[in-house]
């Protein structure tokens, strides 16, 4: 595959792989009907994963062998998600040539069989009594269903049988006449002459679903499941879906509305260009998508499309050009004229990859065939009745643009839905719906607010008004550099300027032809909050500075300020967020990610981990040491096997086997005395595929022509392949080369991950934590704190200056704490070294995570505060701070927990478990068991009960 698989796309290839050709293996022992049910949830990449086990079966994998002359049938319910099947495939999986994806046609497909080492995409529609594929006549030798007939009849041993059972868009008669068409592929059609197919493999997005498709089949049913909370770790999916409605009794909610989302759409703009500028990434752009009313009488729509384009430039400030805005109306393909704008028709699966677009009109056919991360926010003129139809749009638009969570910028780990006409119950119904009939559980948190009642606060390190805002002369939005531009044109537009000021290519999309790269300013530009905002605040480049730019670039330049800077006047913050934040990041705190298993071996982690150092320059030979060390092991091997004389026997098992015949007389019985045994030579074709499967053995990391490199026999070609074999064949010799590879994996983990905690790329540092998360069950990471966090809105609580993160607008936090939280936090603003403290959330994407043990099982436990404060040598130093009731029976495992962080973060001030307890005098004070100091986490990591932890509480817990 040309992409790395998430965690649980990975473990689920492995269970489906295997039950594949375990179903395979029963079809033809027992001639029974198989289907192996896959069900995975809404966004969890049910098309990637098929392409990456149809990968595997034609190509073989680490368990199995390539099967080449494989048949694979995928069919869908439409000819849109056969195209969208088919375009993944062909980008997603590298083995598989565009030639062996063949959409079968109703003018041209006429076989007798289907061909070996092909994929077939075939929809329900074409399946009609009406369609040309399934009747003789106008040339057609054979009928669709006579072709899978013969395919059935004759190549058995290799037919397998996808069925895409999601139904997106499809409701009532549609919908059933599509299952019935499909189940005729499991239980077969005696009116169509096709028996049952041999192994049916059924994508679902739930078990109710697939239940119903197979009800009443004889077929054994093999289940692999995908479930929600794999795919909501995986960061794959937005964090938050946020539906917005009206607060009750207000009139004139649409355009209203709009207005709310043309300003949501305008700040995930601003944050995802300044997160892709500092993390040089290709620009995101995303996409606000509006669902038109049905028109009445000769009406295309009743929502009046005028006042939508006025009112989103007028709320932005974004002068909108002609194919920025397209619709996808099914009555007409015809260019509409909206507010002097061309607005031209565009097909739903061409929009996720045309980045020019910004807006986009539909009605009701984008549920079908469209995936388009990109679609962040939506707006729907719909009413109250439509919700489960809006529940399946929604369902396509949860997916995160770059595949991953945003660790610097929360605000981009969510999807905003506007509904006008909808009210606190009927937006109930939309959730329900999202739950249940759009993939069962969706693996999203969900949350419905009015427009005068916000449930999120973003907050931020980087104040707007923390101190003068100064706009450097030369700055440019983003609307204004690429307005009017291709992709092409884009990508050969720009340069990226190092702080040094530099000019270097950015690594991603390779881009060169401007001076320099235009800042982006959409942290100083805040939105306007009143309806008469005409624009954003613009400055230009010099004519100097753009001689190089092509039209139609120039023309959206607008000159420079004369003004060189802009101040706001407000008062100086408290203290220097960012330098604290940085201080933080770049200490190399431990954080810990616990699962229920290890998703790689270590040799795979290994290889990963080497690659990363190298590609990331901390140890620019890593790899190439790796692959020498395993190397020097089959040398190491096959010399000692000359050395004790075992060397040439064992070539000779390799090159050659024996053929056994066993003759039995006619009661069944073996005649031993007439036992035959042949004696074969192995061809080199078949070294080449044993050492093949080899390398695939040995981590596909070209090791065995590393070796073949080094010690090669230049009198015998062959012979270091046999070397190779000899090697992979020996158990022992594996067992010590995981040995290996789990000892320098955790080694190279340890010297390299305090480094990684500075790098500036975040994508480097997403990687790192994959690959650490996959080689252990429970991994220690960097802890690193974002930028940008969306925290719930908590009426009563109380306002914070003092908080890391606050509002860019207030500059403060408003949180609702416990008494015994609030009394801690209060405690410590009273000391003179005190500069913030963070709330850490429970199981929040960023927090710092420690893991203990209770019940022989390792869990995950948030501390509640980090606290920083002044440190006259390092300028600041980290204590983690945990508030907890001594009656619950966590208490033992946790100090446990936090003594051993402790012992591994000798960085850190005081790690504390704080209870309520009483001072000589009767008042209420808390009582604070500090895990950094040695005494203390020694007794800890001896304390057998709580009875135990609870004698340490009272001699050495300390009331500050």
């Amino acid at each position: 595959m040309r992409i790395e698989l998430f965690p649980f796309q990975k473990r689920a290839l492995a269970d489906i792989r295997m039950k594949t050709a375990e179903a395979m293996g029963s079809y033809h022992r027992t001639h029974a009907p198989q289907v192996v049910s896959f069900t995975a949830p809404t966004g969890a990449g049910k098309t990637i994963i098929m392409s990456a086990l149809i990968e595997a079966v034609l190509f073989g994998d680490e368990q199995y062998m390539e099967q080449p002359n494989a048949i694979i049938v995928w069919l869908s319910d439409s000819p849109q998600l056969n195209e969208q099947s088919k375009q993944k495939i062909d980008s997603k999986a590298d083995k598989i040539k565009l030639s062996q994806c063949v959409t079968i046609s109703e003018e041209s497909f006429d076989k007798e069989v289907f061909e070996d080492g092909h994929v077939y995409f075939l929809n329900t529609q074409k399946l009609s009594v009406t369609s040309k594929l399934t009747k003789n006549g106008d040339g057609r030798t054979y009928t669709i269903w006579q072709t899978l007939a013969n395919t059935v009849w004759e190549k058995s041993d290799r037919l397998y049988f996808i069925i895409d059972e999601a139904h997106r868009g499809m409701q009532g008669r549609e919908a059933s006449r599509a299952t019935t068409i499909m189940q005729k592929f499991i239980k077969g059609s005696e009116d169509d002459g096709i028996p049952p197919m041999p192994v049916v493999i059924g994508m679902s997005a739930t078990t109710q679903r697939f239940n119903a498709l197979v009800e009443g089949t004889s077929s054994t049913i093999h289940k692999s499941i995908v479930t929600t909370d794999e795919v909501r770790a995986s960061g794959l999916l937005k964090d938050r879906i946020v539906i917005t409605y009206p607060e009750e009794g207000a009139v004139n909610n649409d355009m209203a509305i709009l207005q709310a989302a043309a300003d949501d759409w305008k700040e995930k703009w601003e944050h995802w260009t300044q997160y892709c500028f500092e993390q040089h990434y290709a620009y995101v752009n995303p996409i606000l998508i509006i669902q038109v009313l049905n028109g009445t009488g000769d009406a295309l729509t009743d929502t009046n499309l005028d006042d939508c384009i006025a009112k989103i430039e007028e709320r932005t400030g974004f002068k909108l050009e002609s194919g920025q805005v397209v619709h996808t109306f099914g009555s007409t393909a015809a260019t509409l004229n909206v507010n002097e704008l061309d607005v031209r028709y565009e097909e739903p699966s061409n929009i996720a990859e045309d980045r020019n677009i910004r807006v986009v009109f539909f009605k009701e056919n984008l549920s079908t065939g469209w995936d388009c991360p990109r679609a962040e926010t939506m707006m729907s003129f719909k009413h109250a009745n439509d919700a489960t139809y809006i529940a399946q749009l929604l369902g396509r638009m949860v997916r995160t643009p770059m595949q991953m969570h945003i660790q610097v910028d929360d605000v981009l780990n969510d999807v905003h839905l506007y509904l006008p006409y909808f009210n606190e119950d009927t937006v109930r119904d939309v959730v329900e719906a999202l739950q249940s009939t759009e993939g069962g559980d969706i693996p999203t948190d969900i949350y419905g607010e009015s427009l005068s009642g916000k449930k999120f606060e973003t907050l931020t390190v980087r104040p707007q008004k923390k101190k003068e805002v100064q706009q450097t002369p030369g700055q440019m939005t983003l609307f204004d550099v690429f307005s009017g531009q291709t992709i092409s044109e884009r990508q050969t537009d720009i340069v990226t300027t190092k702080p040094t000021g530099d000019i270097v290519p950015t690594t991603y999309p390779q881009i060169t032809g401007v001076q320099e790269q235009l800042a982006y300013t959409s942290r100083q530009n805040q939105m306007q909050q009143t309806t008469d905002t005409t624009a954003l605040v613009q400055s230009g480049l010099t004519m100097s500075q753009t001689s190089d730019i092509e039209s139609p670039l120039r023309s959206n330049i607008v000159e420079s300020s004369k003004t060189d800077q802009q101040n706001t006047s407000v008062a100086e913050d408290m203290f220097n967020r960012e330098d604290v934040m940085k201080f933080i990041n770049d200490a190399g705190l431990l954080s810990y990610n616990i699962r229920a298993l290890r998703i790689n071996d270590y040799l795979k982690s290994l290889y990963r981990m080497a690659h990363l150092l190298t590609m990331s320059k901390l140890h620019r030979e890593a790899i190439r040491e790796v692959q020498d060390e395993i190397v020097e092991m089959i040398h190491n091997y096959v010399e000692g096997l000359k050395t004790e004389g075992k060397y040439d026997d064992l070539v000779q098992q390799v090159k050659q086997f024996k053929l056994a015949t066993q003759i039995f007389d006619a009661f069944g019985e073996t005649v031993d005395n007439y036992s035959v045994h042949d004696l074969f030579t192995t061809t080199d074709s078949d070294i080449e595929r044993q050492f093949r499967i080899a390398d695939v053995k040995l981590g596909r990391e070209g090791i065995g022509m590393a070796y073949g490199n080094k010690y090669m026999d230049m009198s015998d070609l062959t012979a270091f392949k046999v070397d190779v074999i000899l090697f992979v064949a020996d158990e022992e010799c594996m067992n010590r080369l995981h040995s290996y590879a789990e000892i320098r994996f955790h080694g190279l983990n340890d010297d390299y991950r305090r480094y990684i905690a500075t790098i500036d790329s975040e994508k480097i540092r997403k990687d790192y934590d994959s690959i650490v998360s996959d080689g252990d069950s429970v991994s220690k990471h960097n802890f690193r704190l974002p930028e940008t966090i969306q925290v719930p809105h908590e009426v009563g609580g109380k306002e914070y200056r003092n908080h890391l993160f606050v509002s860019d607008i207030t500059g403060v936090a408003t949180m609702k704490l416990n008494t015994w939280e609030a009394g801690v936090i209060e405690e410590e603003e009273k000391r003179e070294d005190f500069v913030c403290w963070i709330r850490n959330p429970s199981r929040g994407s960023w927090a710092l995570c420690i893991p203990y043990e209770i019940d022989g099982e390792i869990k995950p436990t948030y501390p509640d505060f980090i606290i920083v404060r002044k440190d006259r040598v390092l300028g600041y130093v980290v204590d983690i701070l945990e508030p907890h009731n001594p009656d619950f029976k966590d208490n033992l495992g946790k100090a446990k927990g936090f003594a051993d962080y402790a012992k591994k973060n000798p960085g850190v001030g005081r790690i504390q478990l704080i209870r309520m307890s009483k001072d000589a005098a009767g008042n209420h004070k808390f009582k604070r068991l500090d895990m950094s100091k040695t005494a203390v986490r020694d007794k800890v990591s001896h304390a057998i009960n709580t009875d135990e932890l609870d004698h340490i509480f009272d001699t050495d817990g300390v009331i500050e």
